[in-house]
């Protein structure tokens, strides 16, 4: 017998580390060839890493929640043959297999200042961008790795300026935060995987862009009668295909963009530029059971109708069973988020990083309403638009969102808008 030295492969990207989400095996386990072994999630994906070889685990490195870099030794197999140890790199591993992490907009690793420090390229970047040096900066993770957090917290230290010029981040940071103490009956749950990618994204969207909202209400009576048609057409022409309310969203939401082009955009950090896409690539929220995943429909604008709702249909399965592949997790240039009725009355949505709009759909209900002077009962909901004010002002949103209202409460327009 032979033992076989299996390192974390090469990820993809320009990545070089990963959070430990989950051991598949435990030492003393029998594993078979391509059998996975553990779940790594990067700044960009959750990727699955299967064993090369087959033999039994004799002993494995690392701790769920730990990080990993690449080319790290991973497990220690003990395999058939008398070859010497060897060491699994990106040239002799299996593939990795890819899921989705938290929808983050694709961000290429750089070299840091201080790259000696433990720290993800998502972390190094935002450093760099805002001028911190991250040899500098007390780290709270794993090894004394410098987090997202940390960077975060080095920044809202800072509260001196000269001439609009911050003081150095060495003399702004604040120290680290005091531990919660928790009683016998308490439960602590760590925050991993991909609810920890989401918190990290949403720490950075908040803190990098000044969010503000916009409410309005919505007649969709019409919009109600119109997919109660159009349904009941399809289903007598055993199509199959079902309409949702979210079709005709996305559609209406294309048309106010096609007139807004700047909330098409993403917005470069690295050169305070806005990036005006000449794409529709909508994103659309999907609740999964790991947390929300941003699944992205693109080229939405080429689609009709109909095979619009059975994209999104086909996204929201794959986000749920952890299938979609990674050009459907990025590449957003707007995002849409419903919870259905679920949605309440309305809330203000946190932009999809580096996206500059998100628009919030809330429940459909009966309510009173005023029309023609007479108090009626219409099928009434209410849009939130939640945009990056370093870009959009007011007034662009609001002439946006009565825009996009303008299609839904007068739904045959959106066939004149598709032609």
């Amino acid at each position: 017998m032979a033992t076989f030295e299996f390192k974390l492969p090469d990820l993809g990207e320009g990545v070089m580390e990963g959070e430990l989400v989950k051991w598949h095996v435990k030492e003393g386990d029998l594993v078979k060839e391509d059998q996975v072994l553990a779940e790594v999630m990067t700044d960009k994906a959750t990727v699955t890493v299967p064993s090369p070889k087959a033999g039994r685990v004799m002993k494995t490195f690392g701790k769920e929640g730990e990080m990993a870099k690449v080319h790290q030794l991973l497990a220690i197999l003990e395999i058939e043959g008398a070859a010497p140890a060897q060491a699994a790199t990106s040239h002799g591993a299996a593939p990795v297999a890819v899921t989705p992490a938290a929808a983050p907009a694709a961000v290429a690793s750089a070299p840091a200042a201080a790259s000696k420090v433990l720290a993800t390229p998502v972390t190094r970047r935002m450093a760099r961008e805002h001028g911190l040096n991250l040899a500098e900066i007390p780290g709270t993770g794993p090894q004394g790795r410098v987090t997202k957090a940390d960077v975060v917290a080095a920044l809202e230290g800072g509260t001196q300026q000269k001439n609009e010029v911050s003081a150095p981040a060495a003399q702004q940071t604040r120290p680290a935060a005091a531990p919660v103490a928790s009683g016998r009956t308490d439960e602590r749950i760590p925050l991993r995987g991909l609810r920890k990618k989401i918190a990290e994204k949403m720490v950075r969207s908040k803190f990098t862009m000044p969010h503000f909202a916009f409410v309005e209400e919505v007649d969709a009576t019409d919009l109600v009668t119109l997919r109660t048609r159009l349904n009941a057409q399809l289903a007598s022409s055993g199509d199959g295909t079902k309409l949702t309310y979210l079709p005709f969203i996305v559609k209406a939401t294309i048309a106010a963009l096609k007139k807004f082009p700047h909330l098409n955009a993403n917005f470069d950090e690295s050169t305070q530029e806005l990036v005006v896409r000449g794409d529709f690539n909508i994103g659309i929220a999907v609740a999964t059971p790991d947390g929300l995943t941003v699944a992205v429909v693109r080229h939405a604008d080429r689609l009709p109708l109909g095979e619009l709702a059975k994209e999104i249909s086909r996204l929201s399965n794959a986000a749920r069973d952890r299938k979609l592949k990674m050009e459907e997790l990025t590449g957003g240039t707007f995002t849409i988020t419903s919870l259905g009725q679920s949605g309440g009355l309305f809330a203000t949505p946190i932009i999809n990083h580096p996206e500059v709009g998100i628009m919030g759909v809330h429940k459909l209900k009966k309510r009173p309403a005023v029309k023609d002077d007479q108090i009626v009962i219409r099928d009434m909901m209410n849009l939130s638009l939640s945009c990056d004010h370093r870009v959009i002002d007011g007034d662009v949103a609001a002439s946006f969102v009565y825009e996009v209202i303008k299609y839904l409460e007068k739904p045959d327009l959106l066939f004149l808008a598709m032609s």
